[in-house]
This record gives C-alpha cells, structure tokens and sequence, in this order.
C-alpha cells in the first residue's frame, strides 16, 4: 500500500525530488532532450534554494557525502556543457570551447575567493571580543558581504548567470548567451576578489594580536575593574549568567563580565556591564595584572580551573540555583576562595556531604534575583486557581526521581485539568527530553492534552493585543544587539562599543510593561504552555497560585513567595524518607505519580484555613533563603566587598614579601607569577 505524500518527510521529499532532478537532467544532456534538460535544471536549481532556506540540515549531510555545493553545481554546468555538445551539427567543440575556458576560469576564481576569504577572516579574528567597550582603536570595520564569506550562497548566486546562460544557449543554439551569462559570472567574481583583496591592505585591517592585547592592558588600566562575572559553557547555559547581571550591575565599584567562548558574547542579554570575551589562556592571564580583585562564577566548566591560577584574584562560587541535588554541593567548589550560599541550608548540605568545603569559607547571601517575586495574599482572587507546573530535566544520572514528567508528568496534568476552575501554567524545563527520549515524549503529549483541554473551553477573549504588540515590539528593539544579522565579530564590536545611557533600566521598565500587558490580554480560563525567553519564570511564580514541580531549583526559589507548592515523588521512597532525604520538601504537598491528591491539594489552596504548612513554609523560606532584611542585594554587596578586601590584603602581603626576599631571589620569581614575553605567541 503505498504511503500519503503527507506522511513523507519533507527532507526526505526535497531531497528525492533534487537527486531526480540530476537523473532527469543527465538523461536530457545524454539523448539530448532541451525541454527536459530546461525543466530538470530548472528544478534543480530552485531545490537548492529551497535547501537553503528550510532544510539545511540535509545540506550537512550532503556535505558529509561529499556532494556539497561546489559539487552540484559542476556536475549541472557540466551537464549541460555535454547538452551543448551533442546537439546539432558536428565539430561544434571548437565553437563551445571558449565557453568551457570561461566556465574554467569561473570556478578557478570562485576557488581564489574562498582562499582569500579565509584569510580575511583570519585577520578580522581578534584576540579579545568586546561588547559595552568603545574599541574603535582597534581598527573596527563593516564585514564583508555574506556571499563573500559563505562559499556555498556565492556559488550559487555568482554562478546563476552563467547557468542561465548556458540554458539559453540550448534552448536557442546561440553561443552569445551562454557568453554573455559566463562573463557576468566572471565580473561578479572579479568584484568580489577585489573587496576582499583591498580588505588585506594594512590599512583597512583591524589591529594586529599585538595591537590588540596592547589595548586590551591600556583599557583594563583606565577602566579598572574591581569585580567580574566569569562564565564559560555552551550556548543553552547563558541563562545561568544572565540571572547574575542585574545583581551584578548593582554592585558598588566596577563590574566587569569575563567569557571565554566567542559566540556567547551574544547570548548575554542586555546590560551595561562591560563585556571582554578572553579566548586564549596567555590572553586570560593579562588580567593579573589588572585592577580586577574578585571574579564571581555562576557555574563551574572545564576552563574554570584555566583562571584559578591567577593567584591575585579572589575567587567565589555562586552558583545558579540551589536544590537539593548532589549538584549543589559539588566537590568542585573546594577550589574557590569562597562559597556564597542563598541561607542556612545550602550550608548544612555542604557539611553533610564533606565535599571539602569548609565552613569559614560558605557566606550566606540570599538570592537576589527573587527580589520581585511578590508575597503571598491569601486565596486565589480571581474565578480561576493558577497552577504552575514546572517540572525540572531528567539529568545525566538517569535517576528516576530527577523529574515527574515521565511517570507522573500526565497524570498530574489530567488531575489539573479535569478541574474546570483551574487554569494550568506548563513550563517544562528548556533540556526537558535531551537526555532520555521517554521525557521527551511526555512532553509532546503533555502539551497535546493541554492544547485538547483549550479547544473545549469557550470564553471572551479580552482585548489589548494591539497594545502588547506595541510592546513587544518596543522590548525586541531595547533587547536586540545592535548591527545586522551577517555581521562578523569585529563588525558587532563596532556597533556595540557603549551602552546607551539608561538602557538597563529602560529594558527593566519595558520588561514590566510587557509582562502586565501579557498576562491582561490572555483570557483567565486559557492553559498556557510557557516555552519562550518571555514570560520568565519569575513572571509566572508571580501569576501562580499553586506549584507543582520536583526536587530542583525551582522550589526553592518559589519559596521567595510563600505560597504553597507541591512535589511529585517518582523517586520510589516512601514520603517520609522523602521528606527526610530533601529538605526542601518538608514544607510541600507530596504528590503520589497517579496524582491522587491533587483535589485536595486544589482545596487547600482556595480556603487557606484549611492549609496546615503556611508557618512551615515561612519556616522554610528563612533556612534556604535567609532572612529578608538586609535584602538579598544588600548582603551579595556586602560579600563582594569584603573579599575584595580581602584581595588587597593578599596583594600587599605578596608585595612586601617579595620586596623583603628581592635581594636573595631570581629574577624570574620577584612576581607573583612568571612575567609575560614582551611579544605573546
């Protein structure tokens, strides 16, 4: 039985239809057939734009098959080369042989460009990546177009006139279009290495690796740093910086944020905080000698032990959020000055787990972050109980307990729906199913069930769309990086060279206007499935009545509010020993995975008399949160301060001592470290 075009992968057909398309014109080319060989390469053509604009994955695969762009493309003009050869009259080779020369010449130029791209690209690759730094010193220019940097977009669009060309000859069997057709291919490919050959002269390249690392050590001396946020780590972590930058650009002196991978100099969001992306350890290293005293890291990576070994910064661990996980006390938190906790809680865990973490060394700071999480009030005020359900991942142990989505993930979803006056907030977590498949596909029918349960309730809508779009346009324009979409690295560091003054605060202001306007145009009975930048979910603890989630992070930040909250046990511990084992539960609602208790839960929620943890969970809020004065902001200042101090103080010990031992000592030991060769490598 044969199987429904809408059953078929469109990859799979794409990609059919682009092999018959060189079947059927081979055949034209081979008989030779014109209209056939018109209409192959005609759809030859427009799959290859259909590739790169939809399906790019096959183009990798493609590329692994060694079939990738440049491939394609000489086998079509060669195909209708042979076309050309076979049609008409004999000894029409000398006739086409200028055409073929000029085909030749074409493809040796397209392969000069790509060598000399690569050579732009080198000297357009700097050694520092700056963002909030007014770099223009360094030379900063506008990148070459993106056909002269993607060799497979030029190829195809340089190429498409002599292509065209050579169609028009064998439909016509006049030479003079397929010359015509070449030499425009030819031209755009003369233009094109002449851009990029002017942009190797001296004076249109950005500075030079020394030029560069010179002006990296005279801007860290203007500037002079006193406290940085160091993060490495893949592209999907950035948020486990940007939960630090508000904090951190409210810090007394001046802060500065250290990365070391390229691409996540775009990932941080909006700040005033300076940004220097340090590639390169011998780069990294420059920044001894600066005025930097303390480097706060949100989360541990394999180049964090690379700055550790600058012996005059301090050190301190702040971590990303704080559970009841192993990962919360990891043994690599040994290797910081410090370890700076939300309260009392995160303490003892330390102590119990006797990872090396000493206790002089644990400072309790509260979370800033969960400054605007807003209090409890009571039973829910609208018609609707708002259920918040943000289960966290399945981790990389393959524990059991880790999430509820895979056992008890639809159950609990069923329970929440089948009552008509709850409204269900689902935020799965971003690497939900990342890991194990099953998590992955609970989610999918979670958000099935969710979308059926929408399609059955009716209701008016409220207005206001026209006002949140304004809005989200306004937010998108204060949130986006400045510059086009093709700039290079150097290109953006032109346009992001300073912050506009009050932008931070601007974005805070239109953050709160968004979010207002989000919540006011969805109607109170409608299910939201939540997996956008926007709403966060802060956003959402503030609009939840109820949580519903596992033992993580997540929790223990809720607890900022003091309302009541759930954890489903998949762990297959009995309650008490789960409750025993993390502490964190003791002031929750333990779920079963059938989800049994949901409707009580529900009720306790809407008659608050009935609700027997509300001191619990006050109880709770003081151990993992500490107390609410001073604020969170207050004590993380206070901390950042003191080790900086502290900092100062090794400093001046390491100065005296080594002005004390300068007449007995080498040469090469009168530093805290070995110096720096005048002309890095």
């Amino acid at each position: 039985m044969p199987v429904p075009l809408s059953r078929i992968p469109a990859r799979a057909l794409v990609t059919a239809l682009l092999a018959a398309s060189f079947c059927a014109q081979a055949v034209a080319a081979l008989r030779p057939h014109v209209p056939l060989l018109l209409a192959a390469t005609v759809v030859s053509l427009a799959v290859e734009g259909v590739l790169y604009r939809w399906h790019r994955g096959v183009l990798s695969v493609f590329a692994k098959s060694h079939a990738d762009i440049t491939v394609r493309h000489v086998l079509r003009d060669l195909l209708l080369v042979v076309a050309l050869l076979r049609l008409g009259e004999q000894h029409r080779e000398t006739l086409y042989t200028p055409l073929v020369a000029g085909l030749l010449a074409f493809y040796a130029l397209h392969c000069a460009i790509q060598a000399v791209s690569v050579l732009v690209r080198r000297t357009r690759t700097l050694p520092v990546v700056t963002r909030n730094i007014d770099a223009s010193a360094l030379r900063l220019s506008a990148a070459p177009s993106v056909l002269l940097r993607r060799p497979a977009h030029r190829l195809l669009v340089f190429g498409l006139p002599a292509t065209a060309g050579l169609l028009a000859t064998a439909a016509t069997d006049d030479p003079r279009c397929g010359a015509l057709g070449i030499a425009l291919s030819l031209g755009l490919a003369l233009l094109g290495l002449y851009d990029l050959l002017v942009r190797l002269l001296p004076s249109r390249r950005p500075a030079s690796e020394r030029e560069s690392l010179e002006w990296l050590d005279a801007w860290l001396a203007e500037y002079r740093p006193t406290v940085g946020l160091y993060f490495s780590g893949g592209a999907s972590s950035a948020y486990q910086a940007n939960m630090w930058l508000e904090p951190l650009a409210k810090l007394d002196g001046r802060p500065l944020i250290v990365l070391r991978e390229r691409f996540m100099v775009q990932k941080i969001a909006p700040t005033d905080v300076p940004i220097l992306c340090l590639p390169k350890v011998s780069t990294l290293m420059r920044l001894e000698e600066s005025s930097l005293q303390v480097l706060i890291h949100p989360s541990n990576s394999g180049k964090t032990s690379q700055v550790l070994r600058i012996p005059t910064l301090k050190h301190t661990f702040v971590n990303h959020g704080e559970s009841d996980k192993l990962s919360s006390c990891n043994p690599y938190a040994k290797a910081y000055d410090e370890v700076w906790v939300a309260g009392p809680a995160a303490r003892e865990r330390y102590a119990y787990a006797e990872v090396g973490v000493e206790d002089k060394d644990v400072v309790e700071i509260g979370r800033p972050q969960l400054d605007g999480v807003r209090p409890y009030e009571g039973a829910p005020a609208g018609a609707c109980t708002t259920v918040l359900y943000a289960p966290t991942w399945e981790g990389w142990d393959g524990n059991p307990g880790n999430t509820s989505v895979i056992e008890a993930g639809e159950n609990l979803v069923r329970a929440l729906l089948a009552d008509p006056a709850v409204r269900l907030l689902y935020k799965p977590h971003p690497l939900t199913g990342s890991v194990d498949p099953r998590a992955g596909a609970a989610d999918l029918r979670i958000r099935e069930l969710i979308r059926a349960a929408n399609r059955e309730r009716t209701g008016e809508r409220p207005g206001g769309g026209e006002e949140l779009a304004r809005l989200t346009a306004e937010l998108d324009d204060l949130t986006t990086i400045a510059g086009r979409a093709s700039a290079d690295q150097v290109e953006r560091m032109l346009h992001q060279s300073a912050p506009e003054p009050g932008r931070a605060e601007a974005v805070a202001r239109a953050t709160a206007a968004w979010e207002e306007a989000y919540w006011a145009s969805l109607p109170e009975w409608e299910h939201q499935i939540v997996t956008d930048v926007r709403p966060t979910l802060y956003a959402c603890y503030n609009q939840a009545d109820l949580l519903i989630s596992d033992v993580s992070s997540v929790i223990s930040d809720f607890l900022a509010s003091g309302k009541p909250y759930a954890v489903a046990n998949t762990s297959g511990l009995a309650e008490d020993v789960f409750r025993k084992a993390f502490p964190t539960v003791r002031a929750a609602t333990v779920l079963t995975p059938d989800a049994a208790g949901v409707p009580e839960l529900l009720d306790t929620v809407r008659r608050p008399e009935k609700d027997e943890l509300i001191e619990a969970r006050a109880e709770l809020k003081r151990h993992l949160l500490g107390p609410d004065e001073p604020t969170s902001q207050v004590r993380f200042n206070e901390a950042v301060q003191s080790l900086c101090s502290a900092a100062l103080e090794h400093r001046a010990r390491m100065a005296e001592r080594m002005a004390a031992e300068a007449p007995e000592i080498p040469d090469q030991r009168r530093s805290v470290t070995p110096r720096r060769p005048a002309h890095p490598a």
